[in-house]
């Protein structure tokens, strides 16, 4: 596995990479679920995690990024997941900029933009939203007690006519943005929110 501080994610051109973006706060199996499942159904070649140094949407700041990383690994051992500190290296901190210098730092590469439907239900309040969805492919996949509010959500309502039908996932990278889907499939419960009022992770 490369990336985090040993160096900056390598992908050569063709690849598809999904980039799955949070404060993995602590990362868990959801996580590891969610990321498994992207790569095969969205055929994917890598998978990024992108820790990133914060959450603009969140008043409290998260663990620091070394240990946040470290936890990562620790739960995420696979040859086609990249865990990576990159938005720290490329200074960036809102998504839209983020995907902006990827794709002027890995020219003819394929990125696809992952969430979990729980993070589709507030899409809308993100900084520069439609830009992301102008941008770059985007895959949903079901995370408990979200699948109905994701899709009945501002951003899944919007952009009702650029949606691929699940059927299709696979073929996701394939169709220039906008597009998304959303993938249905066996959901893990895990989350950090919990882990961290179980007080299994101090920050």
């Amino acid at each position: 596995m490369d990336g985090g501080r040993a160096g900056a994610p390598v992908a050569r051109r063709g690849m598809t990479i999904g980039l799955l973006g949070g404060s993995f706060d602590p990362a868990h199996e959801g996580h590891v679920h969610i990321t498994k499942e992207a790569l095969k159904r969205f055929k994917l070649d890598r998978v990024w995690w992108l820790v990133s140094p914060g959450n603009p949407l969140k008043s409290e700041g998260p663990a620091p990024i070394d240990r946040r990383i470290a936890a990562a690994r620790a739960v995420m051992d696979h040859p086609r997941v990249t865990i990576t500190d990159i938005e720290t290296r490329l200074g960036t901190r809102y998504t839209a900029e983020t995907l902006s210098a990827l794709r002027r730092a890995y020219p003819g590469v394929n990125f696809i933009w992952l969430m979990g439907a729980d993070n589709l239900r507030q899409f809308h309040k993100w900084d520069n939203w439609h830009a992301i969805m102008g941008t770059v492919p985007v895959g949903v996949l079901a995370r408990p007690g979200s699948r109905t509010d994701a899709r009945v959500s501002k951003a899944a309502s919007i952009y009702a006519k650029h949606r691929l039908p699940g059927r299709y996932a696979r073929d996701l990278s394939r169709h220039g943005a906008p597009v998304w889907c959303f993938a249905n499939m066996p959901m893990n419960d895990a989350s950090s929110t919990e882990i961290r009022s179980r007080g299994q992770w101090v920050r």
